[in-house]
C-alpha cells in the first residue's frame, strides 16, 4: 500500500479546520498517482499516521494529571466513581464536580495547585475507574507542548 510522503501529510494535519483549502507542494509524479490533496478529510490522515502507526504506552509519569484543565466526567463514569468511592451519584456531583465552562455538562474538581483532586502523590486514587478522559491521553487526545512533559514510551504498531 503506497503511502504520501509524511512531510506533506504532517503539513496538512496541522493547519486548523475540519476541512483544509491547501495544496501540498509541487512533488515529482504527484498528479501521475492520481492523489489530489485540495480539500482532505483531516482524521482519515490523523488516523493513518497518528494511531495506526505509533501507540503511547504510559509510564504514569502523572504529569497530564498536574496540567491544568477539565476533566470530564459522564453519567456512566460519575456513576462508576461514585460507587468506587462509597458515595450516591449526588453527593459525588456535590462534593467532587464542576460545571464546565460552555454548561454542556460536569468535570472533576481540581485542587488548588490546578492538579486533579484524586491525585495522591504519583497515584491516582481512581486508578481502577478513572474517566475516559484519562485512560486515553495521549492516544485520543493530548494538549500543545505534552511531549515536553509526558514521560510516555512511543511504540510501533502494525499498520492493519
Amino acid at each position: 500500500m503506497w503511502l504520501p510522503n509524511p512531510r506533506i501529510l504532517m503539513r496538512v494535519i496541522s493547519l486548523n479546520g475540519s476541512r483544509m483549502n491547501c495544496r501540498p507542494r509541487k512533488s515529482p509524479g504527484f498528479q501521475e498517482m492520481g492523489l489530489h490533496f485540495a480539500d482532505p478529510p483531516r482524521f482519515e490522515f490523523r488516523q493513518l499516521l497518528m494511531n495506526d502507526s505509533i501507540y503511547y504506552q504510559c509510564q504514569r509519569c502523572t504529569n497530564c494529571c498536574r496540567w491544568p484543565g477539565f476533566v470530564k466526567v459522564g453519567e456512566e463514569e460519575i456513576a462508576a466513581i461514585a460507587r468506587f468511592l462509597g458515595l450516591d451519584d449526588d453527593n459525588f456531583i456535590q462534593r467532587y464536580t464542576r460545571l464546565r465552562p460552555q454548561r454542556d455538562g460536569l468535570a472533576l474538581i481540581d485542587k488548588p495547585n490546578g492538579e486533579c483532586f484524586f491525585l495522591e502523590g504519583r497515584d491516582c486514587v481512581l486508578q481502577s475507574v478513572k474517566p475516559l478522559q484519562c485512560a486515553g491521553f495521549p492516544n485520543t487526545w493530548n494538549f500543545p507542548g505534552w511531549r515536553e512533559v509526558c514521560e510516555a514510551v512511543p511504540e510501533l504498531r502494525p499498520v492493519v
